[in-house]
């Protein structure tokens, strides 16, 4: 295996973190590799922070483009949700909390916050634990200033309010379980019971299907809205139960295939306190590509 594929993933991870979209990130590293086959490679005394270097570098410039095409996005942009768990390495191991919270689709929210120099900053220290040396090294910089970057963006991270509170995943399903149940039946009273009073609903469909253009907030606002959803638009969508990003998830499925990903949030109380739906079609192509190459919905198991 030569070294660009012995590094591909964590190539794609640094890029994925950066860009909040596995299509951007997979343009980056697919431009990171034309690079590689351009240079003397034997001439390349570490080959793991040169294409580091390239990958960061290349998400940096990509991201403030991408900024711009998002301020007219139409509705809610969510990051880009990736199958994670069993046969599904494009994210590498995430076996540990800091792992999984490193691609969690709430830090990714966050993330969208920094400036470019801070995310690639704070991805490179706390997804990679690369030193703040390198990490200098890798967004070219002083080590001052990247510490200075980190310290940044750690303190925009965790002034942000947590609103989660982990829950083991066969209590999840459980309580997951009685939330779709409620809403499929249409039972308001239930599924208010089963939401947080500030609940937030946010929906990304990118205009290009049904979904609110604007976040919902509050147990009854969010539950009417979910419930005349899926009455309108429901029939003949499945729950598959999965992984994303490290989490938890459940996949609505139809005939045609998945037709989102959804994320929930409990708090203390066991209440709902945030739901994402990521329904944008141009969203659901690398999922639906992971799925395709284990064979379909037919061997996911969670």
């Amino acid at each position: 295996m030569d070294d660009f594929e012995r590094l591909r993933g964590r190539l794609f991870g640094i890029a994925y973190r950066m860009m909040g979209t596995a299509a951007d990130a997979e343009e980056i590293v697919q431009e990171a590799w034309l690079r590689w086959q351009g240079v003397d490679q034997d001439a390349v005394k570490d080959p793991d922070a040169y294409l580091a270097k390239i990958v960061t570098n290349l998400s940096i410039k990509q991201l403030t483009s991408a900024r711009v095409r998002r301020e007219t996005y139409v509705g809610e942009w969510l990051p880009e949700p990736v199958l994670t768990g069993g046969r599904f390495e494009e994210l590498g191991p995430l076996d540990v909390v800091a792992e999984r919270d490193s691609v969690s689709m709430a830090l990714l929210v966050v993330l969208e916050r920094l400036t470019p120099a801070e995310r690639a900053a704070y991805v490179l220290r706390e997804a990679f634990a690369y030193s703040y040396r390198e990490v200098a090294e890798l967004i070219g910089t002083s080590e001052a200033n990247a510490r200075q970057l980190v310290s940044r963006a750690s303190k925009r991270v965790a002034a942000e309010p947590r609103r989660e509170r982990r829950v083991d995943r066969s209590e999840w399903h459980r309580l997951v379980e009685r939330f779709i149940a409620a809403a499929q039946q249409g039972e308001i009273e239930e599924l208010e019971a089963l939401l947080a009073e500030d609940v937030v609903s946010r929906a990304d469909g990118g205009g290009k299907v049904f979904a609110a253009r604007n976040a919902l907030t509050g147990r009854e606002r969010v539950a009417r809205y979910l419930v005349g959803a899926l009455q309108k638009y429901g029939e003949g969508l499945e729950v598959q139960f999965a992984e994303a990003n490290g989490q938890p998830t459940f996949l609505a499925v139809s005939p045609r295939g998945v037709e989102a990903v959804c994320f929930v949030t409990f708090g203390d109380d066991d209440g709902v306190t945030d739901l994402r739906f990521v329904m944008n079609p141009d969203k659901l192509t690398f999922a639906a590509a992971q799925l395709s190459r284990i064979g379909g919905l037919s061997d996911l198991h969670w």
